[in-house]
């Protein structure tokens, strides 16, 4: 499992404080986070996924166009979504979109499509949320029909069918990998074994062996499909520092600052430091010195059966400045003590 397991790091854009500490505006975040991507690059760090959200809170709307930027300044990073938000999108657009980026990063892009947790994307893009479950299901089947590079005739209830349709620009090499990210529903599972796809999950709160059923309902989905499985991978927050005690100080306020901003739309009551502890030790937060945070990893990867783990790095305000020293010792440290660890 070491040699196969890719190790990677997802951002939504934060929209995260300079060094007066007041927030920096969205562009100044949109160049911060290219910057970050490019050292994750040099270090070689597998995959860099950047979320999609239509809020005041986090910079990134259209991932595509951000990751054909890091596509310019990198060489061998793999590059996606971290999720593509499918129901409130054009699955033709996506695909195209997405099929650029892979020519301008010569065949290293992926998407990760989900529901994503908020949705504020339905009403912008004159959605109706009545129509939340339909929408997903079938632009997802649209999707999963052009990623076999054939011409496509579909038929749905959400837009005009095609008939004999080909999209351009084509992927140059095999198939854009596409994963479908999922929160912890049976259904979304089996539908992704259903299309032979990757599953995602978004495993941001709680012990993380609590998702082994949903791996082991995906692995039995192939199996009674007679299909080989494909890889499981695990999206979850995380910080690195030198020690676990600077660690959890520097993470600790701005992850709270997040977590009480969305709570208290969502009727959460405030985070304490406690719950936040919790997190650390026994739930889904990968935060600590570079052992600490290896030895979570490992263990999460061995009782889920993982290929990839992404860790997101980015946490509300926090800034700049620190996320790239975590992504430093997540790619100098962490890394090789993963891979040492499952050896």
């Amino acid at each position: 499992m070491a040699d196969t397991l890719e190790l990677g790091l997802d951002t939504f854009g934060d929209i995260t404080a300079g060094s007066d500490g007041a927030l920096l505006p969205h562009a100044q975040v949109i160049r911060n986070l290219i910057d970050e991507a490019v050292l994750a690059d040099e270090l070689g760090i597998d995959f860099f996924g950047v979320g999609e959200h239509h809020r005041a809170d986090f910079a990134i709307s259209t991932p595509e166009t951000v990751l054909a930027a890091i596509a310019a300044r990198t060489s061998r990073i793999r590059l996606g979504s971290a999720v593509t938000v499918l129901s409130s999108d054009d699955p033709i657009r996506v695909f195209q979109r997405f099929s650029t980026v892979d020519a301008i990063s010569n065949g290293r892009a992926e998407v990760i499509l989900g529901r994503g947790s908020f949705t504020e994307s339905f009403p912008l893009f004159g959605y109706d949320l009545s129509q939340y479950e339909t929408l997903f299901a079938e632009k997802l089947d649209l999707f999963a029909a052009l990623i076999s590079q054939q011409a496509v005739t579909w038929q749905g209830t959400i837009r005009p069918a095609l008939a004999n349709q080909r999209v351009f620009p084509p992927i140059e090499t095999g198939r854009l990998k596409t994963w479908i990210g999922v929160g912890g529903s049976p259904e979304s599972v089996v539908r992704a074994a259903r299309y032979g796809l990757p599953l995602m999950l978004a495993i941001i709160g709680g012990d993380p062996a609590r998702f082994t059923p949903y791996a082991d309902l995906y692995r039995r989905a192939f199996s009674q499909l007679g299909e080989p499985v494909q890889p499981i991978g695990v999206h979850s927050p995380g910080y690195v520092g030198e020690t676990d005690e600077q660690a959890r100080e520097e993470m600790f306020a701005d992850y709270k600052r997040m977590r009480d901003r969305i709570g208290a739309e969502r009727g959460w009551p405030p985070m304490g430091r406690a719950e936040f502890e919790q997190e650390v030790e026994h739930g889904s937060l990968y935060v600590g010195s570079p052992e600490t945070v290896a030895r979570k990893i490992a263990a999460t990867v061995k009782t889920l059966g993982l290929s990839r783990f992404q860790m997101k790095y980015s946490a509300g305000p926090l800034p700049h400045e620190k996320m790239m020293r975590s992504i430093a010792l997540y790619g100098e440290k962490v890394i090789p003590l993963v891979r040492d660890m499952l050896a």
